[in-house]
């Protein structure tokens, strides 16, 4: 079966991405890379809740955060910080965001390229919170810096609309199967401030 790295934001947005996957042929390594999430508990609850769903459909995660050069979640949280420097006041959907998804699928696509997978996407596009347009943008964005670095494209960015297709419907019939978390902002201490827009219910 064809690999694909499936970089991952949480359980729920993951699961009929992942069930869509293997009933077509495709075995998804999970890829967990979410510095942005805060606070601590949150980041936490999401991980774990992920890692255990996907070691029990008997598949592989990759865990960012166990990476040597990471310290807990402090450190890991401060890089994404560092990053993103300067536009903690951007709204939400505007540069910060935009910022955030390179950051993180640069990292998904160097994951792949270095496990041997020679296409990656992501969970985010599945979100109602996120502009599909940055997503895409950012992992073509990543794909590109990663290729420029051999003399033979290595990895390619998958752009699909994981909102169609009946994936949203199931996204939610999945949720109350499984009794995910199912939280109600994106994830970074910025996104649940007063003057950004109202974060959809489910």
């Amino acid at each position: 079966m064809k690999k694909v790295l499936l970089h991952s934001c949480c359980a729920p947005c993951s699961s009929a991405i992942i069930e869509w996957m293997m009933n077509n042929g495709i075995t998804p390594v999970v890829y967990y890379c979410n510095p942005n999430i805060y606070p601590e508990e949150e980041y936490y609850i999401r991980k774990n809740e992920i890692t255990k769903y996907v070691k029990e459909l008997g598949l592989q995660i990759i865990d960012d955060d166990s990476n040597e050069n990471w310290k807990g979640w402090n450190c890991y949280h401060n890089s994404w910080l560092k990053e993103i420097e300067g536009m903690e006041s951007e709204p939400e959907r505007g540069l910060r965001c935009l910022k955030c998804f390179k950051v993180r699928l640069l990292h998904a696509a160097e994951v792949a390229v270095r496990e041997g997978i020679d296409s990656f996407t992501t969970t985010l596009a599945s979100s109602r919170w996120k502009s599909i347009e940055q997503i895409n943008e950012a992992g073509q964005w990543a794909a590109d810096t990663v290729n420029a670095r051999f003399s033979s494209p290595r990895v390619a960015f998958d752009g699909r609309n994981w909102r169609k297709g009946g994936l949203q419907q199931r996204r939610n019939e999945l949720l109350k199967q499984n009794g995910f978390y199912n939280q109600l902002y994106c994830g970074c201490e910025f996104s649940f401030r007063p003057q950004s827009p109202q974060i959809p219910q489910p």
